[in-house]
């Protein structure tokens, strides 16, 4: 591939793809070598864009073909892919105009309407060749989920890297329904129905990784949209020491997992790693002497060991109902994915009260709002205050990418909050990427966790059977230890781990709290 030559943009490739350069060559020669001819150079060399490096054989046919030497430039596989099917929907239908003036006019019912046509061009080969591109390119880049977006133009792409959206493709209109019918078909849903949501899932083998995709579809304005959760199972489940933990957090937390009973609460957004968390922990205290159930909608990962019950709703299995059915098989670890209502928490601390140690989550901004949380659901404080004992909130921030990093100079008030993070201006190494091809340009490249631990101590647990206010349980929390999100993710700018952009634009809400 040549270095320095300017990336084609989708609307160039499009074009490209019904010039007369790109007829010479037939759409399955096209496909099969995912390449195409885009200009003539002013130096006579001919302009080739492809998705993958091109067999010589390749090149030297193309130089026949076109009697010029050949330059070529590299284009994500998924855009040239989209433009030859864009060229072939629009192509001219060489049929001749039939004669309306006495044919009868059928109305279709919408569920009718061109439902054998949707599974004909859902099954071309460059509508599948199309979505399996799609799929591959957000795995290579490390995406945790595909957007695929019915919009007025036609079909957006984008991939969630890192925790932040990014454009990839823009599609035509004409095969929208096409491509989210092919998805649709993988995840075995209905592909006539498109006026309430759906869920499924695919299974996937690529080389010796397997993977899931859970599916959600959605009726917008324009159409359907679809978004894609890429979940690795080959990836395997990730350490306590791996999370980016401080090492007195961890410590402590370490020391929390490995009480005989009492509840432990992971709280954050959605997409914060609290199951990531619960799962490290779990691995820590697994061992043949003790017999660990979880209940999880869904089952992210697998653990060696571990009985893991999926909820099915639909079957009446809900988190309660499950809940009271492994408190008959003699547990001494329980793990539920979510307290989401006054039932599955009243019953998480009963198996507390008698002697289980239970882990699960909750959505809350930071670790004190747990507590209140846990009250507003209806259970009583003096039970909240005899069972929990501890609750840890998190967030996902972007690491400075290792491959383009370098010093930077903060102004004046990231230092400031910075020194009050607990790192001096002595002991401060700000670093920002500049922005490469190993980070896609961000700047970023993975993940690591910031954490607010908080540990019930005698005093907190007087305040919680008082009904303190939220605003004296979170001071309480700070005078005894607790180290806020805020602060802890200002720690790690200032380590040179994360930029002071990524710290507002995480914990922002938890600074004002």
């Amino acid at each position: 591939m040549e270095a320095g030559t300017p990336r084609p943009a989708t609307r160039d490739l499009r074009a490209a793809a019904t010039s007369p350069l790109a007829r010479r060559l037939s759409p399955k020669y096209l496909e099969e070598h995912c390449l195409l001819p885009l200009d003539i150079a002013d130096d006579g060399r001919l302009t080739v864009a492809a998705g993958a490096q091109l067999d010589p054989t390749v090149v030297d046919e193309l130089c026949l073909t076109y009697e010029r030497p050949v330059k070529v430039v590299e284009v994500p596989a998924a855009e040239i892919h989209g433009a030859i099917l864009s060229a072939q929907a629009e192509s001219p239908v060489e049929a001749s105009t039939p004669d309306l003036r006495d044919a009868d006019l059928q109305v279709l019912a919408p569920e009718e309407e061109a439902l054998d046509d949707l599974r004909a061009l859902a099954s071309q080969a460059p509508v599948i060749k199309l979505v399996n591109l799609t799929i591959l390119e957000a795995l290579k880049h490390r995406a945790s989920d595909v957007h695929v977006e019915s919009t007025a133009e036609g079909l957006r792409i984008r991939q969630r890297i890192d925790g932040v959206l990014h454009d990839v493709a823009r599609h035509p209109r004409q095969y929208q329904a096409a491509v989210i019918s092919r998805i649709k078909i993988m995840a075995s849903l209905n592909i006539a129905e498109r006026r309430v949501p759906q869920d499924g899932r695919v299974r996937l083998r690529l080389s010796d990784r397997e993977l899931d995709l859970r599916v959600s579809t959605l009726p917008s304005v324009h159409g359907e949209s679809v978004v894609l959760r890429i979940l690795d199972r080959g990836a395997g489940v990730r350490d306590l020491g791996e999370l980016g933990m401080e090492e007195k957090t961890r410590e402590t937390f370490e020391r929390l997992v490995t009480q005989p009973h009492g509840i432990i609460l992971v709280s954050g957004p959605t997409g914060s790693g609290k199951t990531t968390t619960l799962y490290a922990a779990l691995q820590r205290i697994n061992t043949a002497g003790v017999k660990i159930i979880t209940v999880e909608d869904p089952v992210e990962y697998q653990l060696d060991g571990l009985t893991q019950i999926p909820v099915n709703p639909k079957a009446g299995r809900t988190f309660a109902t499950a809940l009271r059915s492994i408190l008959r098989h003699d547990p001494d670890i329980i793990m539920v994915g979510e307290m989401r209502d006054r039932e599955t928490a009243e019953i998480a601390i009963q198996a507390a009260l008698t002697g289980h140690l239970v882990f699960s989550t909750l959505h809350t901004n930071d670790a004190p709002s747990g507590i209140t949380r846990l009250v507003d659901m209806g259970v009583e404080p003096y039970l909240v205050s005899a069972t929990v004992q501890g609750l840890l909130a998190q967030r996902l921030m972007r690491v400075v990418c290792d491959a383009c990093g370098e010093p930077a100079t903060p102004s004046g008030e990231d230092r400031r909050h910075a020194a009050d993070a607990g790192c001096p201006e002595t002991a401060q190494h700000f670093r920002r990427g500049r922005g490469c091809d190993a980070c896609a340009g961000t700047g970023y490249r993975g993940r690591t966790g910031v954490y607010e631990l908080m540990v019930m101590t005698d005093g907190l647990r007087e305040r919680v059977v008082g009904r303190s206010p939220l605003d004296e349980l979170r001071e309480s929390a700070r005078l005894q230890g607790m180290i806020p999100l805020h602060q802890a993710a200002w720690a790690k700018a200032g380590a040179g781990i994360t930029t002071p952009e990524e710290v507002f634009r995480v914990t922002r809400d938890e600074a004002l709290a």
